[in-house]
């Protein structure tokens, strides 16, 4: 089955959540849940935010996730390795997979870059198989460009 979000509204519901606020963990906060209110058929959302070479939980929807997650680890430490979107339509088919939530049987990890650098990771979960397309991936990678630009990094 594939699911219908319309990316172009979805870019605007961020905007207004971010547009007046220039503190990063409230524009993340908020923009996790516009997500989670506009995604159909997922159980986790949030963001991972880059600390000294690991990832480190940040704002997020969902039931309690990993913590920490090293650079090159489960599909988010992959994402952030590499950086490049990592689309897994079966998360047990991926090698060194984190399961946070047994629930999930798919995901996307989009890494967010400010000025050249890796700040963070969005990171999304579902429990059905081959929940994300490539229409996901161009719409989701749009919403985190869009991010990293209304975010001010707090780095640490």
């Amino acid at each position: 089955m594939e699911y219908q979000t319309d990316y172009d509204f979805l870019l605007e519901q961020l905007k207004a959540v971010t547009e007046s606020e220039t503190d990063t963990i409230a524009n993340l906060s908020n923009a996790s849940a516009v997500l989670q209110i506009n995604l159909d058929e997922i159980n986790w959302v949030g963001f991972y935010l880059v600390r000294k070479e690991q990832l480190i939980l940040g704002p997020f929807q969902g039931r309690p996730a990993c913590v920490r997650i090293d650079f090159g680890k489960g599909v988010c430490g992959t994402a952030a390795a590499t950086g490049a979107t990592r689309l897994v339509p079966n998360v047990h088919e991926f090698p060194g997979h984190i399961a946070c939530d047994g629930a999930s049987n798919s995901e996307i990890v989009i890494p967010m870059f400010h000025e050249g650098k890796l700040t963070a990771v969005l990171d999304i979960d579902s429990p059905v198989f081959h929940r994300f397309t490539e229409i996901d991936r161009e719409g989701l990678e749009r919403c985190a460009a869009m991010l990293s630009e209304a975010c001010c990094w707090q780095s640490s």
